[in-house]
């Protein structure tokens, strides 16, 4: 038999498509093709395979050999086929058994003396493994990450001569195990001194899964709370937790089995660029909005971001999806994330203050806060200034506030209700969904025209200022939104007040 087919997976976006590796050996001059869209890496393989299977004592046949990556219109890239292209010739020449590989999926980089190196996007393949109803091998540098897929056979191997010797019945692999799961102590909300207000934004926000922007001057604790919204956050279930690992794995910037299950917090500079946030280059890749995934995104300095990057957040906050589109493939990344930003309310960051140290005129101001666009603002649920603390407050043995835990139990209170009368959080509730939801008496549904008159709010912060009122029902666990609850929902919509923001 000169023809061997041998299973793997090929990486595209956070999706693990199925390649077969068909290798074909006739007669002629001795001659290596390979085929099938590979990219640089891909067509190197060659080199690596021919020294890795000399250096594992096998021969290498001088013939022409024909490996064919299917499906052909599929770019492949890397060096993860390398293992699967070296047992499809060791195979298709009679050198280890031609039926044991139907059962396996084989992933790897081959050094040249045949050791098996890791590669990455591991964990995507796995599951896609699973469902396909094969075991997997892979190198013994990815076995951690691998077995975070609990629902496929995974097995590790050093070599590529451990895998043929597995393969012919002369030894067992050991199982991929996974490392400990390590729990890092989250920051406690108890460490913020003072602001009540802000706290309580936090805890809305948390329970609702809200986007908020905080505004206040500097240092007055505008990252400390952005901090604390993870501790309050209930932990992400094991499909959220493999989602956000499997986009972690693809991004080229590693991912740590040992803190799979913790919720993403991301908190990029403010000169990161719109490819750094929503992903791409030439070969996709995930930005900081999907490494956001099921957790947390923190702007810090809104206004001083590049207006192009920001707006590039606008389709990602209402759809959860960001699409990456280039000339030869598309790929499209999750991104459910949570916005948490911060600015301050003037180019030197005082204005507002009861000590009337702001020298800004009302011309800088107006640009200053014009950076950031008004569809960009109607995205963002919750707007909430957060003043400068007393130095009374900020004394040591000042009284501190709710603990994380305490916050959290009712978070995890409101959720539960919104998931037993919705099946998601209120933030993602639909318009149909709002309308049965989140109905009003007749007299806050005069409250809410009036102020919508006020402020000339739009359709989309209306929706948001009663998806914001029915988590603080939720919170209050009332099963309709009184007329407290609408009004504090109205009270974040601070940078709605136009006389506020976008004029001095």
């Amino acid at each position: 038999m000169n023809l061997a087919l041998v299973h793997s997976r090929a990486r595209t976006g956070v999706r693990a498509p199925a390649v077969r590796v068909e290798v074909h050996l006739s007669g002629g001059l001795p001659r290596f093709s390979l085929v099938g869209l590979p990219e640089a890496a891909v067509r190197e393989a060659k080199d690596r395979v021919r020294a890795a299977i000399s250096c594992a004592q096998y021969e290498f046949p001088a013939r022409v050999i024909t490996v064919n990556l299917a499906p052909a219109d599929l770019p492949k890239d890397g060096g993860r086929f390398d293992l699967s292209i070296a047992l499809g010739i060791l195979a298709a020449s009679g050198q280890i058994p031609l039926e044991a590989l139907g059962e396996y999926e084989f992933l790897g980089e081959l050094g040249l003396t045949g050791e098996l190196r890791a590669v990455d996007g591991v964990l995507p393949a796995a599951l896609a493994t699973a469902q396909a109803g094969r075991r997997l091998i892979v190198p013994e540098g990815n076995g951690p990450e691998a077995a975070l897929a609990s629902r496929v056979e995974v097995r590790t191997a050093r070599t590529l001569l451990e895998v043929c010797a597995m393969l012919a019945g002369h030894k067992q692999l050991p199982l991929a195990e996974a490392l400990p799961v390590q729990r890092i102590p989250a920051v406690d909300l108890a460490d913020v001194r003072g602001q009540m207000h802000a706290r309580r934004a936090l805890e809305v926000a948390a329970a609702g899964g809200h986007h908020l922007l905080l505004i206040g001057p500097p240092g007055c604790g505008k990252t400390l709370l952005a901090s604390r919204l993870p501790g309050l956050l209930p932990e992400a279930s094991e499909d959220e937790a493999l989602e956000t690992a499997a986009i972690a794995s693809v991004s080229g910037r590693g991912l740590d089995p040992s803190r799979w299950r913790e919720r993403p917090f991301r908190a990029p500079h403010h000169t990161a660029s719109a490819v750094a946030l929503v992903g791409g280059g030439g070969e996709p890749r995930p930005g900081e909005i999907s490494l956001a995934h099921h957790g947390v995104l923190f702007l810090d300095e809104l206004p001083e971001w590049d207006r192009r990057a920001l707006e590039v957040l606008r389709e990602p906050l209402e759809s959860g999806v960001v699409t990456i589109s280039r000339a030869a493939r598309q790929s499209e990344f999750p991104a459910r994330f949570q916005l948490v930003a911060a600015m301050n309310p003037c180019p030197c960051g005082w204005a507002g203050d009861a000590s009337g140290r702001c020298r800004c005129n009302p011309d800088a101001v107006r640009r200053y806060r014009g950076r950031i666009s008004g569809p960009l603002l109607d995205r963002i649920d919750m707007h909430v200034e957060v003043p400068r603390l007393s130095p009374t407050e900020l004394r040591p043995y000042a009284p501190a506030g709710e603990s994380s835990a305490e916050v959290r139990a009712r978070v995890l209170g409101a959720r539960a209700l919104q998931h037993s009368r919705a099946g998601k959080t209120n933030a993602l509730l639909g318009q149909s969904e709002i309308m049965a939801t989140c109905r009003l008496s007749a007299q806050d549904q005069s409250l809410l025209e009036r102020a919508v008159d006020a402020l000339q709010l739009s359709a989309r912060s209306i929706h948001r200022i009663l998806r914001v009122a029915r988590t603080i029902a939720d919170l209050d666990g009332h099963p309709q939104i009184l007329t407290a609850h609408l009004t504090e929902a109205l009270a974040y919509r601070r940078a709605d007040r136009g006389a506020d923001t976008r004029a001095a």
